[in-house]
């Protein structure tokens, strides 16, 4: 493959993957069965701050992008602004298509979504990972930590910081005011499954799939 196609490759890959990881955002959250760590955070923003998520995930996302510029800014890359720019408002689109296309799925069918959701945003991670184009800043924080304190893998790095995602994003939705109910909407079994199983699952979709296909 020529430098120009695999440069190529690796754009495509880069936008697919924020693409379809922005996807499984909205079906985790029309799932309401608890989304990923980091979005347990953002919809604990959401609740102190009501204001629309896209918005939100852009200002968020800018706050960490300063971490990363400061420690490593090859993780700055083209996917880091579309992830950036873009993620929040196709969570958002799809969550909104989701609700009118399928607007009261019963349990076996949240959880199915749920499922997928988990599948395809780990699937999706990896591909974007691997076109090494840049990543989401919030992915950036374990991967820079990790090369650079090379003692703890990644994937249990993503664990610890998934976790600290997931405490305090309970923590603010209590502090706005959420009942029970509304809390166990952003984070359930699908933020426990997410919390341990995206770091080796973004691991294995690495070396089983995104690598090979642009060493392809």
């Amino acid at each position: 493959m020529t430098t120009d196609n695999k440069l190529g490759r690796r754009i495509l890959m880069s936008a697919l993957g924020v693409l379809v990881a922005g996807i499984s955002v909205g079906m985790f959250k029309h799932a309401m069965l608890g989304v990923d760590p980091f979005q347990s955070l953002m919809s604990g923003l959401n609740a102190v701050f009501p204001i629309s998520f896209g918005t939100l995930y852009v200002i968020a996302n800018l706050v960490l992008l300063t971490f990363a510029l400061t420690l490593d800014r090859h993780k700055i890359g083209l996917a880091t602004l579309l992830n950036l720019f873009f993620f929040g408002y196709i969570a958002e689109f799809i969550q909104s298509c989701l609700q009118k296309l399928w607007p009261a799925p019963s349990l076996i069918g949240r959880f199915l979504l749920l499922l997928a959701a988990v599948v395809i945003m780990c699937f999706a991670s990896a591909f974007y990972f691997t076109a090494d184009l840049g990543v989401s800043t919030y992915d950036a924080v374990a991967l820079i930590i990790s090369e650079k304190w090379d003692r703890i893998p990644f994937k249990y790095l993503r664990i610890i910081t998934d976790l600290i995602c997931v405490v305090l994003g309970g923590s603010l939705c209590l502090i706005a005011g959420y009942t029970f109910g509304e809390v166990t909407g952003v984070i359930g079994i699908g933020t426990i499954i997410t919390a341990f199983f995206m770091g080796p699952l973004i691991a294995f979709f690495r070396e089983h799939a995104s690598e090979p296909f642009l060493a392809k």
